[in-house]
């Protein structure tokens, strides 16, 4: 029997046949590379982390370098994760902890986030990385920020966005507003949490917990000031702890 190449059947057949190959196609394709894209996955968070206690891209650190260099700094066998009231969680792998997709899920409790805590040693000092994560204007938002040995000061940060608007909001990632952090404290004299406002750029200076934000970037700017409120004060309750022993 002759095939009817002209007809609305043979077309339609035709077409679902192309689907289901391509569509075969594809699913096999993103099977096969979600190794390398857990790998490349994995090395970015370790880049991340880094960058929150060095300058990577000065040291020349990157994807083909980082987790050596990770590995000299940051132990993953002593980072611990947290819960909502400071109270350290058996059981959970810090680094297997995604942030962005507990923040992400409605349906998980505030009381059921992860918090991890990556202890790290640089030239004979112990530095706290502490992963934040966030919204600001057309996204989320995300970050680490580095506490000293002191457990309070702050000496690095890293942040990093989905999709702000360059040359306003996607400001946060550049050194110049990182270096805005450096040196605020997280507790005041007393060892409560300091909370802290991001003001108007230029009016912030030497202002304890005053960040200056980025000019025509105040909804992201704002977005990093919730983000850094929230998640830092859960570690206060520790850090605290820590500094009793």
């Amino acid at each position: 029997m002759a095939i009817n190449r002209d007809s609305n059947g043979y077309t339609f057949g035709f077409a679902i046949v192309l689907v289901v190959v391509v569509g075969s196609i594809l699913a096999l394709l993103a099977m096969g590379l979600k190794p390398m894209q857990d790998r490349n996955a994995e090395v970015k968070k370790k880049l991340d982390i880094l960058s929150a206690m060095m300058d990577i891209d000065a040291l020349g650190i990157d994807r083909s370098n980082g987790e050596a260099e990770f590995d000299k700094y940051v132990n993953l066998d002593n980072a611990v994760v947290l819960d909502a009231n400071g109270n350290i969680k058996e059981g959970v792998v810090a680094f297997d902890v995604d942030i962005k997709k507990e923040y992400k899920d409605k349906t998980l409790d505030v009381k059921d986030r992860n918090y991890p805590l990556y202890l790290s040693e640089m030239d004979g000092k112990a530095k706290y990385i502490l992963p934040v994560v966030g919204k600001g204007l057309w996204g989320p938002i995300w970050g680490n920020i580095c506490i000293g040995e002191d457990l309070t000061t702050i000496e690095g940060a890293s942040f990093g966005h989905k999709g702000e608007t360059p040359g306003l909001g996607a400001e946060i990632k550049q050194q110049f507003f990182i270096d805005r952090w450096i040196g605020e404290k997280i507790t005041d004299e007393s060892g409560s949490f300091a909370k802290f406002e991001i003001v108007k750029d230029g009016s912030g200076a030497s202002k304890e917990s005053k960040v200056d934000g980025i000019t025509g970037g105040t909804i992201t700017s704002k977005g990093v000031e919730e983000m850094a409120n929230r998640c830092l004060e859960v570690y206060v309750p520790y850090f605290n702890k820590l500094k009793k022993n």
